[in-house]
């Protein structure tokens, strides 16, 4: 019964805490442009998070209208070994580059370039899931960095 009281009194508290999301369709018309069509070239897993941050500028009609060709590629590199040779520490890289053309012709061209630095985990399982999240939030930095540079293009 308390439990219950608690999670009554915890819903009613954190109901109106004035939480949006940052990219919903709300926000999205405080930018003035809209995405006609997208073309997206490389890496998979990098596409699928840019269609999925870019969707909300697809459905609206504004005064700028752009078509996206996206080329997207990842890396991974060792920085450090230890005296066995085993790999210490690794760096993980995206790279997004956006050819945006506007009624037809060129108008801009935008490369963003993001990278992280991490250690080695002994747990592959846990590093491949580490190394993944580290992919989707690299792609999110690199799309919320496209956002900003396309409602900056007169």
């Amino acid at each position: 019964m308390k439990t219950k009281i608690i999670i009554f009194f915890l819903l009613l508290l954190l109901s109106s805490c004035g939480y949006e999301a940052i990219h919903s369709k709300k926000n999205s018309k405080s930018y003035n442009f809209s995405i006609d069509k997208i073309d997206l070239i490389g890496d998979r897993e990098i596409n699928l998070k840019i269609k999925e941050k870019l969707n909300n500028y697809i459905l609206n009609q504004k005064d700028k209208t752009f078509t996206l060709k996206i080329y997207s590629t990842s890396k991974k590199m060792v920085l450090a070994k230890d005296i066995a040779g085993d790999a210490t520490s690794f760096q993980s890289s995206v790279v997004v580059s956006v050819e945006v053309l506007m009624n037809g012709n060129f108008k801009n061209n935008f490369i963003m370039k993001e990278k992280f630095n991490y250690n080695n985990n002994s747990n592959k399982f846990n590093l491949k899931r580490y190394e993944k999240d580290i992919k989707n939030n690299l792609a999110e930095t690199a799309t919320d960095k496209l956002i900003f540079k396309l409602s900056n293009i007169k």
